[in-house]
Formats: C-alpha cells, structure tokens, sequence
C-alpha cells in the first residue's frame, strides 16, 4: 500500500510562489558595449525555411513556446495572409555552433508553414456563417492550390533576427526577453531552447519522475519550467562543483551545467539520475512535506508549511546525492537534526535568502552544509 500522502500524489499541478532565488531581470544594457553587434537581420523565404526544416538546420522546440498548436483556424489564417501578401512581424532566431537555427519567437508560424507546405493542413474556418465553405481557400492543402497560390505562399519573405552563436550567454537571455513578442518567458525556458538535446530532455524526465514529484509536492510551476530550473540547478553544482561558481554568473552556470550534462555518455546521465531520485526520496523520508522548505525547521510538530526554497532544494540535492543511496535508516535522524539547525543558523539562513546568486551566498550554504555532512558522504 502507498505511504505517499494524497497532496504529493501524481502531482496535481497546484504551484505556489518560491523563494530563495534571485529576480531574473538582467543588471541592463550597461553589462555589454553599446556598439556591440550581436543580431544581424536576414530575409529568407517561407520555401527556404521549411527545406532547411525538413533537413533539421532548424530547431523547433515545442517545450520552449507552450501551447502549440494553433487552432486550425489561426494557422489557415495565417497562410490566408501570405496569399494576400501581408507582411508578417519578424522572427527572432539564434545561431547555435553548429550552425543550426534556434526559433525563439516565431515556432508556431514556422511549424504552420512546414505543415502546410508538407499537406498537413488544410485550410478551414476563412470564412464563417452562411459563408462558410465559400473562401477559395477553404478546404485546400498546398497540393490543391493553383501553382501561382503555392509559389505565392513559398516566395513569401521572412525577416529573420538572428543572434549571433558568440554572444555572451547573458546578453542571449537578455536579448531574448526585450524582444519575445509572446507570453513573458523565464530564463529557463530560454535556455531549453538554445540547449535543446540530451540535456534538456534530461531535466524534462527527472522533473516528471516520481521521487522529484513526491518531494516537492509537484509545486513547482511546470508551464514555467521552475521545476527544470531547479534541476539544472542541481546538475549544473554537481557536475561543475560550487568551488567552480566565480563569476556570480547564475545563468552562465546553468548554462555550462546543461553543456556539460550533454556531453556525459548516457551511463553517466543514467547515474546521476539515479542519485537525483535517491536525493528526493531521502529528502522526502527526513522532512515529509517540508522537504526543502524553512518550514523543515519549525519547532512546532504541525507548522505549516512554507513554499518550496530553491537555493536550500539546490544545496541539499547537491550533497544528499552524494550518500542517499547508501546511508543507513538509522542515520536519518541525526541527519534530519544536522539540517534542522543548520536552517536556523542565521549564516546558513542568509545565504539561502538573501542575494543568492553571489559567490558568498553560493560558498556559505555549500561549505556549511558539506561540512556538517561530510562523515556521510566519506
């Protein structure tokens, strides 16, 4: 019989607020020269695009932009415009090393003409009441338009913003969040698409597995990936170490976190996923619905509980992965008394709370935690 209490269950996908994370917002424009040329602009026709999708020269990464698909309607609408020559808004892309193109905003236009142009769609909804079935378009794939309507669609122009491969990793982010035209992206969201591959899918099934869903209470908002974030936090220090954490570049970090897990052959990653879940399952037996929450150290047998901490998840993940696969049952208690009071240690406390993606910030709750741990972890 399951001992998993009903709110921790299947993760219902009720999300609170969180705390101990920095506000994603850039430092601005200042960190970078003004003069500095990291887009440049080209024009490519819809025919080009979808050749060069077809081919994989473009990476279409559905996690990145939610929601898609478009209703039918939207999408025949859209190719409707191009019959009538409307000009389109621009499409922001970035360059990855191979020379692949990342869609950053524009994924669900570029996905409408690949299918379209490859007889997936057929246009419906032009028109509506008595009129419906009327529009010369309706009911059309691309194979049935006249040659002149199909050469129409595929000689349509794109203007394409494309930010170049070598731009420093936070001006990518910062760049991409001053010109997304959609729904207000987080940085984690930016950054599972510029790294799109083994390492992202990585993240996506570590956050679907059962011991993460268990011990946070599946409260960490999925549509925004702080659930991936949080994960690639705990990738990123325990692959690189936190002694390697000097620049208080958290995005940089991520990044080469992501980086690095890709390049791990899938033993590796088969390994490192293994110590995650016992990490979360050893959180979940010492701390029940306050894993990773302040809450873990109330005084009071029923406190509340309080919203998840992400510096405290990220550290604790970190060292817990380390031993949780091996230590003892009848060590949980002194374990669950050493974090206890490390969580009212006003350092530690700070550390988790305050300015957490500084250097101090990092090396405090690392130190202190790895320390108070390491006869475990030996």
């Amino acid at each position: 019989m399951s001992i998993t209490p009903e709110w921790a269950q299947d993760a219902p996908g009720q999300t609170e607020e969180i705390e101990g994370i920095d506000p994603e917002t850039g430092d601005g424009w200042g960190d970078y020269p003004l003069d500095a040329v990291f887009v440049r602009t080209e024009q490519r026709t819809v025919g080009e695009v979808v050749a060069r999708i077809q081919k994989n020269r473009y990476i279409l990464d559905p996690d990145f932009q939610r929601d898609f698909v478009w209703p039918n309607q939207k999408q025949s609408k859209l190719i409707e415009s191009c019959v009538m020559r409307i000009p389109l808004p621009v499409f922001y892309v970035a360059e990855a090393p191979d020379g692949r193109i990342i869609v950053v905003d524009g994924l669900q236009r570029l996905t409408t003409f690949a299918r379209f142009l490859g007889n997936e769609l057929r246009l419906t909804g032009l028109v509506s009441g008595e009129r419906a079935g009327s529009h010369e378009l309706e009911g059309k794939t691309f194979d049935m338009l006249p040659l002149n309507l199909q050469e129409r669609v595929s000689d349509t122009q794109l203007t394409m913003y494309i930010l170049d491969a070598k731009a420093p990793e936070r001006a990518r982010l910062d760049i991409f969040e001053r010109v997304n035209s959609g729904a207000q992206l987080t940085r984690q969201q930016m950054r599972n698409a510029l790294y799109n591959g083994p390492a992202t899918q990585w993240l996506k099934h570590a956050s679907e597995g059962k011991p993460f869903k268990t011990a946070t209470a599946g409260s960490l908002d999925s549509k925004a990936m702080r659930d991936r974030e949080a994960i690639n936090r705990f990738c990123a220090f325990s692959l690189l170490g936190w002694e390697s954490y000097k620049t208080g570049d958290m995005d940089s970090f991520l990044a080469q976190g992501l980086k690095r897990l890709a390049e791990l052959s899938d033993e590796a990653r088969a390994e490192l996923r293994t110590n995650f879940d016992a990490a979360m399952t050893l959180s979940f037996q010492l701390f029940g619905q306050h894993a990773f929450r302040k809450s873990l150290a109330s005084e009071y047998e029923n406190a509340s509980r309080s919203v998840i901490n992400i510096s405290l998840f990220e550290v604790s993940a970190v060292i817990l992965a380390r031993f949780a696969a091996d230590v003892e049952e009848y060590s949980h208690r002194e374990i669950t008394e050493i974090i206890e009071e490390l969580v009212r240690n006003d350092d530690f406390a700070r550390s988790i709370t305050y300015s957490t993606n500084s250097t101090q910030a990092v090396k405090m709750r690392f130190f202190m935690l790895e320390k108070a741990l390491e006869v475990f972890a030996a």
